[in-house]
């Protein structure tokens, strides 16, 4: 019985060791997946305070919208400032929005758009102006100026005769109406750097103003087509905005830029004047409100994402009003 019983014992003594490595590595993994869980409820924490941010933000900025509605009669302002593009703060879709927004007010006098731009985009620019126009005809009621800060060229010029009366500072820079495609050429210095242009399209007229290509007679004379075609439509929204108050002086339209007083003098502008005066001393309510429209974080986010996709794209030429 003893000997036996000192045989099995002597057994389980000598198992229980080999069976450690096994305990060691199941309590490992145990405390390798607390540790997973851990980490995981962490980012999941984190991620539904970055929600709940997002939330408050939008919850903030609604408010502050609310709160612009209810003010008091006043002057609204709307800036344009920088170039007009689609993918920057003064494109079309933001510079409607602040217009649209004031326009819904119906404590507000009068509307400013406050100008600083030398020009982009003569779609962005064609965009606004359509808009004002049709804003103005469904409210007739409430006068729109636009008030010019240092400069006033070309695209920002294009939005600028949609206004009731423009204003400017005797120094603000103004004009530039015409048109421009701008490009580079570098076919000589590939020709000295012994450098094989590859161009590959299917279309007889796809490498159109390819830079690296010589530029034919053909495609210089469709690039001009294009620009007088654009031309005429700027000037046709000027002679149309202006009307009589425009000088018979065809140098206006050759692409120069005048000074405030200069342009009083042509009929580009009809006043000298700020946003404060216009808001005081024409529109009857210093107070302003500004309506222009200012993205939030997820706007600048998607619109960098955007805009690292388009810089991918070679584009060979920049057609402009600036």
């Amino acid at each position: 019985m003893n000997d036996n019983l000192n045989a099995t014992t002597g057994n389980n003594g000598h198992n229980l060791p080999s069976q450690q490595p096994l305990v060691n590595q199941i309590a490992r993994e145990f405390l390798a997946e607390q540790r997973t869980s851990r980490r995981w409820g962490i980012f999941f924490k984190l991620l539904g305070a970055f929600w709940l941010f997002l939330i408050l933000l939008v919850y903030v900025s609604q408010n502050e919208e609310l709160n612009t509605l209810n003010t008091s009669r006043h002057s609204a302002l709307v800036d344009i400032s920088g170039v007009i593009a689609a993918d920057s703060q003064a494109s079309a879709d933001n510079i409607i929005s602040g217009l649209r927004a004031a326009y819904r007010n119906r404590n507000i006098a009068g509307i400013i758009l406050r100008i600083d731009s030398p020009g982009g985009s003569p779609v962005q620019a064609g965009y606004v102006y359509d808009e004002i126009k049709r804003l103005r005809k469904i409210h007739p009621e409430t006068p729109l100026y636009a008030v010019i800060v240092d400069t006033c060229a070309s695209g920002g010029y294009y939005i600028a005769v949609a206004a009731d009366k423009i204003f400017a500072d005797k120094a603000s820079l103004v004009g530039s109406i015409g048109v421009i495609m701008s490009g580079f050429g570098y076919v000589e210095a590939m020709d000295k750097l012994g450098i094989e242009r590859r161009l590959l399209h299917a279309g007889d007229n796809k490498g159109f103003m390819d830079s690296f290509s010589p530029l034919s007679e053909q495609d210089r004379q469709h690039a001009d087509a294009l620009l007088d075609g654009i031309y005429q439509q700027f000037m046709g929204v000027v002679k149309e905005g202006r009307g009589d108050r425009l000088k018979d002086d065809a140098i206006i339209f050759s692409g120069l830029v005048w000074t405030g007083e200069q342009s009083l003098e042509l009929g580009l502008v009809d006043e000298l004047g700020s946003a404060a005066y216009v808001a005081r001393e024409v529109i009857g309510a210093e107070e302003i409100v500004d309506y222009t429209y200012q993205e939030n974080y997820l706007d600048r986010l998607a619109r960098g994402i955007g805009t690292s996709v388009a810089e991918k794209m070679f584009v060979p030429a920049l057609l402009s009003i600036h």
